[in-house]
């Protein structure tokens, strides 16, 4: 049987937001993806770690935001991993534990725009795939014609979880901006006042 094919979409997911679903939706049914986890971090090396919510907060609403979607899943495996979690020693640690599984990186242009500055890219450009979606004002760079590079027409929207944040601050209705279970647990836990 052929290895499955699993899209990786790392990100603080701090809230999640339709977005990011749209962006996951779309790689996990329009590429060639047999899956899509959000591989949630605790702790982005280019973030400051005080202005993200608490990591098990933010893999639930994944978990709810993603329910019922068989071909999304969200993953705590940077939970266990030195901190702060490098892209390549996931990726490492992941191949090891899913030897039946190939990975492969979701990513924006912005993203990839930047990829020669983080740590081993060529490895990461030499033993794996990625697989990138527009961002609006950005350009992927060298990098766009890569062997390695597949650049997408995923439908990109400019929401940003910063956005969703400040419109909680604001006392704003959330509603469709992200799930309504999720609007429901920031609500109860009272997330981001």
């Amino acid at each position: 049987m052929a290895n499955k094919k699993i899209g990786l979409f790392f990100g603080s997911f701090n809230p999640i937001h339709i977005g990011h679903l749209i962006i996951a939706n779309y790689m996990a049914n329009f590429t060639e993806l047999d899956e899509v986890w959000f591989v949630v971090s605790p702790q982005n090396p280019f973030k400051e770690k005080k202005s993200l919510g608490n990591m098990y907060d933010r893999l639930e609403m994944v978990n709810l935001a993603i329910e019922g979607l068989e071909k999304l899943r969200a993953s705590d495996i940077e939970f266990n991993l030195p901190q702060p979690s490098y892209t390549i020693d996931t990726l490492v640690y992941l191949q090891e534990k899913y030897p039946n599984n190939d990975f492969v990186l979701i990513m924006g242009e912005d993203n990839l725009a930047g990829l020669l500055k983080w740590k081993n890219a060529d490895i990461i450009l030499r033993d794996y795939r990625i697989i990138v979606y527009p961002r609006p004002g950005y350009d992927g760079g060298e990098l766009k014609n890569h062997p390695s590079v597949t650049m997408t027409d995923t439908p990109v929207m400019e929401l940003s979880s910063t956005f969703v944040r400040k419109a909680i601050k604001e006392n704003k209705n959330i509603k469709f901006f992200t799930p309504d279970k999720v609007v429901e647990f920031i609500d109860k836990k009272g997330l981001y006042l």
